[in-house]
């Protein structure tokens, strides 16, 4: 059981890496809580295979960098942020390899930098340093060690955020919003409760399950974005939800991942005749940018008729397959597939948005009090498409930028605002449970269908009426009945449907991940800008 309300300085909100490090680096000076949706292990990063990008072998510059993340971003990257966070890898990569983490070691002769570095799409040279292909694993199994390690963390798993605690709800002052803390559901007894804390910290990931097939894992259902939007903050660049080329097609493996640095191996994209196609649409070929590759795919199965393409890694060999990437290796294997002889059936998949929560180059919302990094937020590193591992490098970053903004300013002591105990109301227990799950199918069918990697006008208006119906029954049904840990993810869900939606209607041209048939090319003149909805 919980007390009403449990007092920190510093509440976490999600356990990937950049809330993992956030907590490591603020523990010298306050205490700190994370809590967790599930097991403080489930969340995306664990499931992040390539690495992180960063300026460590010879041969590569911040120049360098800087320009292929420019590059990508489709001219929407904030240059000064792609700059501070590139700068900033080497030494984040340092901290992370004195932390415990078991970056791969290389065998070349040449020393002077031990570890292996691999390319992925859009990055000029090799600059991916890696863990095998369990990188995110990894992060994980060095970072929660320390964390469980430290007399000033304090994790609790199982926890669901409900709501963030604002002024404007419960003593507006007209001149400034801030934030206390969270509402808190204990998932095994569904009793609310109130986290109060000095400083809040979004680090609850993506909203990859907006969409019908991706490659997130089922908790990652936008609860942060939603929470932030419903406090107040704006959003930008939600329709830059970035399709991984990737996904194995295989119905029962749900939502595995084929990494992007197999084809920095060599592996080649192919049709069912095994003919490679990439090469007609980009000159980089498999190599190129996500959203060249996975709209090269769309349009090949459109063409074709196929339920899939394939990744040929046949030439790199048995031997250097199962060293290299040993789990991809195993996990194919179990499913029937011998990569090493077999091309491998893949297909596009929801991977991650590079929009989210604005955030301030420290990872400060607009809401006093209230910060947001990792997938959750929008520093502008990412523009209107992702540089392949660079989102594993953001997120250490900006938990070291939160953290030095976070300790060195002061926040009004949690007492000085009241706020109520959490109140059910006239609501009674749940009844039919089904129309819960007819809307989280329906929103994600509709979305996969008329808001993914092609998209259209009447698509969008489709789309957004139908969203926007389901999101007002939701409504409806979360105020008359009890809370639900699946009432509330599929509240978010809907919510977050609706803020992308609107954020695609409002992009009429085509720039990196966004591809509009009735607006199939680049407008700088009136849309070289982020897209901003509140």
């Amino acid at each position: 059981m919980h007390t009403d309300v449990i007092d920190t300085q510093h509440l976490i909100i999600g356990s990937g890496v950049a809330g993992l490090m956030l907590a490591l680096k603020l523990a010298p000076h306050g205490k700190v809580l994370i809590i967790a949706k599930g097991q403080l292990d489930e969340n995306a990063t664990r499931y992040a295979q390539g690495g992180i990008a960063s300026v460590l072998g010879a041969g590569d510059s911040f120049a360098q960098h800087v320009a292929d993340t420019l590059t990508a971003g489709a001219g929407l990257c904030h240059a000064a942020v792609v700059k501070k966070v590139v700068e900033a890898g080497p030494a984040a990569i340092a901290e992370l390899i004195d932390l415990g983490v078991g970056f791969t070691k290389t065998e070349a002769a040449d020393q002077t930098f031990p570890y292996h570095l691999t390319r992925e799409g859009g990055h000029s040279v090799r600059r991916v340093i890696h863990a095998e292909d369990i990188t995110g694993h990894e992060l994980l199994r060095a970072l929660i060690a320390r964390v469980r390690a430290h007399a000033n963390i304090n994790v609790k798993e199982h926890q669901f955020a409900v709501d963030l605690l604002t002024s404007d709800k419960y003593a507006p002052n007209f001149s400034a919003n801030s934030c206390f803390g969270a509402y808190v559901m204990d998932r095994s007894s569904r009793q609310i409760y109130q986290i109060r804390s000095r400083k809040t910290y979004l680090c609850t990931g993506g909203h990859g399950k907006v969409y019908l097939y991706t490659s997130n894992p089922d908790s990652a259902t936008g609860d942060g974005l939603a929470m932030a939007w419903r406090a107040g903050c704006k959003l930008a660049n939600l329709e830059f939800m970035q399709f991984h080329p990737t996904c194995l097609f295989v119905p029962a493996a749900k939502n595995f991942l084929i990494s992007e640095a197999v084809r920095g191996e060599g592996g080649v994209i192919k049709n069912a005749k095994g003919v490679p196609f990439v090469d007609h649409y980009h000159p980089m070929g498999s190599l190129a940018p996500r959203d060249i590759v996975a709209r090269a795919i769309d349009l090949e199965l459109k063409k074709s008729g196929d339920p899939c393409v394939f990744l040929d890694a046949r030439a790199l060999g048995d031997d250097v397959l199962k060293k290299r990437f040993p789990n991809i290796y195993a996990t194919c294997a179990a499913y029937g597939i011998d990569i090493a002889r077999e091309m491998i059936p893949v297909v596009p998949a929801a991977h991650y948005s590079c929009g989210g929560v604005i955030v301030d180059d420290h990872g400060r919302t607009g809401v006093d009090g209230l910060y947001a990094m990792g997938e959750v937020a929008c520093t502008g590193l990412h523009g209107a498409n992702r540089l392949a591992s660079n989102s594993l490098l953001e997120a250490v970053v900006f938990a070291q930028l939160a953290a030095q903004s976070a300790v060195a300013t002061n926040q009004q002591p949690t007492a000085a605002v009241s706020i109520p105990a959490w109140q059910k109301g006239r609501a009674v227990p749940p009844d039919e449970v089904v129309m819960l799950a007819h809307a989280w199918d329906e929103v994600r069918r509709l979305m996969w269908n008329y808001v993914g990697i092609v998209r259209s006008d009447k698509r969008l208006q489709r789309a957004y009426d139908r969203v926007t119906a389901l999101r007002l029954e939701i409504d409806r049904y979360y105020w008359d009945y009890e809370l639900t840990s699946e009432l509330i993810e599929v509240r978010n869900l809907c919510q977050v449907a609706w803020l992308t939606v609107r954020s695609a209607m409002a992009r009429k041209e085509s720039r990196g991940i966004h591809y509009t048939i009735d607006y199939p090319e680049k407008n700088d003149e009136l849309h070289k800008r982020d897209t901003i909805i509140w």
